[in-house]
């Protein structure tokens, strides 16, 4: 229960730090936010992990940029 918890209070600091540093206005609410910083971190954790669970200050980052990756591929395919 925690897990998701933390995953949905990540997931909104890191899709608002997203739309904060993409340039330009993202016009999404809470609940798109949020999912958007789940898939980041998802993203993130798939390319940067290698097995290793450990919280890290670049993994954080990672998640950022991640979620910045999915806000420019949501505008290129037009989703949203």
């Amino acid at each position: 229960m925690f897990n998701i918890i933390g995953a949905i209070i990540s997931g909104l600091v890191i899709g608002a730090l997203a739309r904060f540093f993409y340039p330009g206005a993202v016009p999404m609410g809470w609940i798109a936010t949020i999912l958007l910083g789940v898939g980041g971190s998802l993203l993130a954790g798939l390319v940067t992990s290698r097995g290793r669970g450990d919280f890290s200050r670049a993994g954080c980052l990672a998640s950022v940029i991640g979620a910045i990756v999915l806000i420019f591929l949501g505008r290129v395919l037009h989703i949203g």
